[in-house]
């Protein structure tokens, strides 16, 4: 499908109306795996693949096959696989990326969408990393520090588990982490997050080591390299300059997540016709869906009756 293979977990009935689950970085579609039971128990078909470059899918090594057209085709060929002309796309971190640009490029085939702890953003007026090292010239910004091809991979696939564990456990406000942490001081990515003292309720031993063996596994370049395209999905799609997303929307988000300090959710509405608003979940950060699984999941559920999807 599409020059990839994808590993794909399934919930709900094959007839159900078809919700389709996307990941960030650097996670799987084992991320889901408190909302699959949920939405699958409401009646909703849904499909959480690992994405391409991540877990047991396929991982192209050309950093062209990460950018945005590949990565919003995978998904519509999910639905193409189980001949659903429309699905809701729903997407945490990078994968609320996706599923947002799936919205524009693809919008006769969303029902609707909702993103995860990254807000809608429009097209820039320039390509972004030219705006980011303006932005953060002198200091660290991770994004940029992921660009140069092995330098990151080097770090992280260096040491699976202190990176897995110490971003799991640190992408909090209240806890300090590599996203607000900009100082030029010559560490690298998994330097500037804390050591947990403990993992928090929500993340079990049997959990965290799920995400270490999948990753010493297959390292983190596959992940890396959707960020390598920031550019190129940039220069690929002029066609979006102003363009706005019609389906219903949603976003949820931690109220402890550094990444709305970066990007403010207030600022997406206008770019969303059919806007149903912003769910803010206390006491949550960047992982939202797994340290606040019912309440993200009672959020999802009025959301999709709200919007009729399938009912």
């Amino acid at each position: 499908m599409n020059g990839v293979e994808l590993h794909v977990l399934e919930d709900g009935p094959a007839d159900g109306p078809p919700v389709i689950l996307a990941h960030g970085f650097p996670e799987l579609a084992y991320s889901w795996r408190h909302q699959l039971p949920a939405l699958g128990a409401a009646g909703y078909r849904v499909l959480a693949p690992d994405q391409r470059g991540y877990g047991r899918s396929s991982r192209p090594e050309a950093i062209g096959d990460y950018d945005i057209t590949h990565l919003t085709d995978d998904l519509i060929g999910l639905l193409d696989d189980i001949g659903a002309e429309k699905a809701v796309f729903v997407g945490h971190d990078w994968g609320s990326m996706v599923v947002w640009q799936t919205a524009l490029l693809h919008p006769d085939r969303v029902a609707g969408v909702c993103g995860m702890s990254v807000p809608f953003s429009p097209r820039p007026p320039a390509p972004p990393t030219q705006l980011w090292r303006q932005v953060f010239d002198g200091r660290f910004f991770y994004i940029l520090y992921f660009q140069e091809p092995g330098v990151a991979d080097a770090e992280l696939n260096g040491d699976p588990a202190t990176a897995m564990r110490r971003m799991l456990c640190g992408v909090r406000t209240d806890r300090g982490g590599s996203i607000d942490s900009n100082a030029d001081d010559g560490r690298g990515f998994v330097a500037r997050f804390p050591e947990p003292d403990a993992l928090p309720d929500w993340l079990s031993q049997q959990e965290l080591d799920f995400y270490i063996a999948e990753f010493t596994r297959t390292g983190f370049t596959g992940g890396l390299n959707w960020y390598r395209n920031f550019d190129r999905n940039w220069e690929t799609t002029p066609q979006l300059a102003g363009a706005k997303v019609g389906a219903p929307s949603l976003f949820i988000g931690g109220a402890l997540d550094p990444v709305l300090v970066m990007a403010p959710p207030d600022r997406q509405g206008e770019w969303l016709t059919d806007f149903r608003g912003n769910v803010l979940v206390d006491d949550a950060g960047h992982w939202v869906q797994q340290e606040k699984a019912d309440e993200v999941n009672t959020a999802l559920l009025d959301w999709l009756r709200g919007i009729g999807w399938g009912k």
